[in-house]
């Protein structure tokens, strides 16, 4: 079958890689029906994020079932299922509260040794433990099945920021970073019943994506300047909850300081350039929580997809390039020059 592996800085590939098959009593086997490229995928792009030459990459996927183990029960071959960015065992005790990214016996796509998700099929371990089943007839409908996508990855990240920062009813959200991830951030805020949404972002195309989702103010600036616009437009005191959706020192520093005193940042973006950006002394002058890091895929996904079907959120629009199989190496150039928010691959 056709796949996606990553050669070098800047060289994505897609070759012959063998037949996924069940191995294991617990595996699943997936046929791919669409997958994307995450943000995340670009710092291995970049030569930021170590890979082995011929690795596989990508983690973002939703499929059919073609054939199962023998000890899987909760699927069989047919089932529409979307899967998180990990798989996990769904039985150990991380596992049973909700998070599977501490999994023993868990890992990420496309690490060595697996399957990545940019691929025609895709073997899944633990496939009880992993996947998320979805209305057939989601297939049917092209929008919907985009955002089911979301879920995967992206929409639950978002929403794992907006937890973080205790975003509730009324209260005021800040967002740093108007890709994917902050995006689905917006539409989580939205969701949770939040008052006022401002997000933080530079590109046009992104921020009208924003206030589709729910921002009710945009601030297209960085550092300094940005902090002082959300304390002009919160009347110096800064927003509630944070969501901090990039992850370099800029975005952390910026986070922390447009946070309301005794307010939190729930940080999702994936470090890059250390801790300096968390001046430890304003959050305990301030009374400033942080909390974060990776996210809970399943949990989120297994709560939203219903809301998605029922169409009370839609994070579809954050896909606004699509590409076939054999055009993925155009689609992470698209990404890493800005030209894309995110890239779909349909099969």
């Amino acid at each position: 079958m056709r796949a996606t592996v990553i050669r070098g800085t800047r060289d994505i590939r897609v070759e012959e890689v063998p037949d996924p098959v069940v191995r294991e009593p617990g595996d699943a086997v997936v046929r791919t029906l669409l997958a994307c490229v995450c943000g995340s995928d670009l710092w291995a792009y970049r030569g930021v994020a170590a890979r082995q030459p011929g690795q596989r990459i990508g983690h973002e996927f939703l499929g059919v079932i073609e054939e199962v183990g023998p000890e899987v029960r909760a699927f069989k071959p047919g089932d529409l299922v979307v899967a998180p960015f990990v798989w996990s065992d769904g039985v150990c005790e991380f596992c049973r509260e909700g998070l599977q990214t501490s999994c023993p016996h868990g890992g990420f796509w496309g690490t060595p040794g697996s399957d990545g998700g940019q691929g025609e099929a895709v073997r899944v371990p633990f496939a009880d433990g992993t996947l998320v089943r979805l209305p057939k007839d989601a297939a049917s409908d092209p929008r919907l099945l985009t955002a089911l996508l979301a879920l995967s990855d992206v929409m639950s990240t978002g929403h794992h920021a907006a937890l973080a920062a205790g975003v509730r009813p009324g209260s005021t959200v800040a967002v740093v970073g108007d890709g994917a991830v902050g995006l689905c951030g917006v539409l989580a805020a939205q969701r949770l019943g939040a008052g006022r949404i401002i997000a933080l972002g530079r590109h046009p195309d992104r921020t009208a994506v924003a206030l589709t989702f729910g921002a009710t103010d945009i601030v297209p600036a960085r550092g300094e300047e940005a902090v002082a616009a959300v304390r002009e437009l919160t009347a110096g005191v800064g927003a509630h909850a944070v969501l901090e959706a990039v992850g370099t020192e800029e975005s952390m520093r910026t986070a922390i300081s447009i946070t309301r005193d005794g307010g939190a940042v729930g940080y999702v973006g994936v470090p890059h350039g250390g801790s300096a950006g968390v001046d430890v002394g304003q959050m305990f002058d301030r009374n400033v929580a942080l909390r974060g890091g990776v996210a809970r895929p399943a949990p989120t996904s297994r709560n939203c997809w219903r809301t998605c079907c029922r169409g009370r959120i839609d994070p579809s629009p954050v896909f606004d390039a699509t590409v076939g199989l054999e055009q993925v190496p155009d689609g992470y150039r698209a990404m890493d020059e800005r030209t894309a928010l995110k890239v779909k691959i349909a099969f």
